[in-house]
């Protein structure tokens, strides 16, 4: 896996046929996102154990949202952030890369059914956590020059409808029949290799400053040592079967995410912090992540 993120990383510096990293990138998360991210989400959860577990998997995935941004609010406050700051460690050290990182590493570890242990978590807490409390953070902290879209309009896209339709097919239990079992399983087989890739794409180099290393430190604090010491303190008190529980906490565990120079862009946060948080963080999850595996 680390070797498919290098070859993205490497893509940066040769730019093979001319294409950039962010063009590359832009093209590969644009067709994950509207086509086989969706075919994944229907194919795992039509056929998912979807009930308590669920509620527990949400409740999980808040705590661990929620106590980042506490946790990261506090260490901006003792060290007085300025508020592009503020925001960007904020979101870095609350939303983990869930998906793009999770999904590979934790099927890689555990299998392929823990890839039902992604999507839940994703879809029913990290994303709407995101797309509101997280939207709500990023306009308090920094600012936006155009009308702010509607906050729930997270809801209108493929991945999110993808999810809605194949939950109804779970509950009704509808069969799935064998000839679109093979497509959607073929189009989910491209997504971690992919998203690997485009992970790799997205680490900028040019973002790491000797100046940011004081503001990177608490995201690193928060995110790579805090949240899944938290984790297994408070774990047990949530219904989750043993290894379903040991994904989780694996899955809440990951560097931060991605999406967050989005909001960073967008609300005028500082996106070259937060840019340095994601690749650092990344970095470091090679370590921690497999040091974290063993305490579970």
């Amino acid at each position: 896996m680390a070797l498919i993120m290098l070859l993205g990383t490497a893509w940066r510096f040769v730019k093979p046929g001319g294409l950039s990293a962010e063009q590359t990138r832009e093209v590969l998360t644009t067709v994950i996102y509207y086509l086989f991210l969706p075919a994944l989400v229907v194919d795992v959860l039509w056929k998912a154990d979807i009930g308590l577990q669920s509620l527990a998997f949400t409740g999980l995935g808040a705590t661990a949202v929620i106590c980042g941004m506490i946790l990261a609010w506090v260490l901006c406050r003792v060290f007085n952030f300025t508020s592009a700051r503020t925001g960007a460690v904020i979101l870095a050290s609350a939303f983990p890369n869930v998906t793009y990182l999770g999904l590979p590493v934790l099927e890689q570890a555990f299998g392929e059914w823990a890839r039902s242990v992604v999507i839940q978590l994703d879809y029913f807490s990290a994303s709407p956590l995101l797309f509101t409390l997280g939207v709500v953070i990023a306009r308090h902290y920094g600012r936006e020059s155009h009308k702010p879209r509607f906050i729930l309009s997270f809801l209108n896209t493929p991945p999110f409808w993808a999810a809605f339709i194949a939950v109804l097919l779970n509950q009704n239990h509808i069969p799935e029949p064998d000839w679109l079992l093979g497509v959607l399983q073929k189009m989910s087989a491209v997504v971690v290799p992919i998203m690997l890739f485009s992970l790799g794409l997205a680490l900028n180099w040019s973002s790491m400053r000797i100046q940011n290393i004081p503001f990177v430190l608490p995201v690193v604090l928060v995110r790579m040592l805090l949240i899944p010491m938290l984790l297994l303190a408070i774990a047990d008190n949530f219904p989750i079967s043993s290894r379903e529980k040991a994904a989780a906490i694996l899955d809440l565990s990951m560097p931060s995410m991605v999406l967050g120079i989005v909001f960073c862009d967008r609300y005028k946060l500082d996106s070259g912090l937060y840019a340095m948080s994601v690749t650092v963080t990344t970095l470091l999850s090679l370590v921690m992540l497999p040091f974290w595996y063993q305490q579970l």
